[in-house]
């Protein structure tokens, strides 16, 4: 057995996701869900789709009712390992519409990317055959890269402030989950979950997958192509972040008025015409 063989035999193997819906007939669509929240994320989503679409929506890993395994660090691997072996468990025989949104879009962004590659078969032959996922649909991603990478110096302003907020409400959690607690009894129960239970999937997440992410790199590799839908009102979009990957030959860019970071029911159309077009 060579080095590599014996180090994937001794890694745990990545816990599967809690499977929230599985409903309807028809192609498939893969929900993932982003930061701090659970499936409810797509509750206005799941009704238009299921009449011609079998929709499966998890729980992604640490939140909802999906396993926090000890000592899991959160990167986007672990996320993407455990969304893949919950994919290959469903043992789905045609390709699928992945859909994320927000930090579920950095997550299903990465599958996509793994998967062209062959890395998610490489690593735990979770995937049999590649080319499984056949559209990729990007809701409110976060797409944060290095300021030192940002020409515009407007732009660089603007991701730096959101950057040092990030480390701000990471370094102080009494801060973080007092303000977190109030929000919460404003928005659809599940639609934003950060308690002390899930204080470390939140702030691993955060430090791991958004704020060190590979987004931009990862959507440039894909053939598929990719819908990007945001809402003007995205309070986690930095003005002008989008235009690294608007420009990308494959990537539709589809801008909600009126909306914020919520797929609310404005958005949940547009989404639902999105993959049905």
């Amino acid at each position: 057995m060579n080095w590599w063989a014996e180090l994937m035999t001794r890694r745990p193997r990545p816990p599967l996701l809690h499977v929230a819906t599985d409903a309807g007939t028809g192609p498939v669509v893969i929900l993932v869900h982003g930061i701090a929240s659970s499936s409810v994320t797509f509750y206005a989503v799941i009704p238009l789709l299921t009449p011609n679409h079998r929709v499966i929506a998890v729980d992604i890993l640490g939140f909802g009712q999906s396993p926090a395994p000890d000592g899991c660090e959160y990167r986007l691997e672990d996320h993407v390992e455990s969304l893949a072996a919950t994919i290959r468990s469903l043992k789905l025989r045609e390709p699928f519409v992945l859909v994320g949104h927000s930090l579920g879009s950095l997550i299903s962004t990465r599958y996509a990317a793994m998967e062209r590659h062959g890395r998610i078969a490489t690593f735990w032959r979770l995937v049999a055959r590649r080319s499984t996922v056949s559209r990729m649909v990007l809701v409110g991603p976060p797409v944060y890269v290095s300021p030192s990478d940002i020409g515009d110096p407007r732009v660089k302003a603007r991701v730096g402030a959101y950057l040092r907020a990030y480390d701000f409400l990471r370094a102080n959690k009494d801060f973080t989950l007092a303000n977190a607690s109030i929000i919460t009894r404003l928005l659809p129960k599940g639609t934003f979950e950060l308690t002390e239970k899930t204080w470390t999937p939140f702030i691993k997440s955060m430090e791991h997958c958004i704020e060190s992410q590979t987004v931009v790199s990862d959507i440039a590799s894909l053939e598929v192509p990719v819908d990007v839908i945001y809402g003007a009102l995205d309070q986690f979009i930095a003005q002008g972040s989008l235009i690294i990957i608007e420009r990308m030959r494959h990537v539709t860019m589809h801008r909600v008025e009126a909306n914020d970071h919520i797929i609310r029911r404005r958005l949940a159309r547009v989404l639902v015409r999105v993959i049905d077009s």
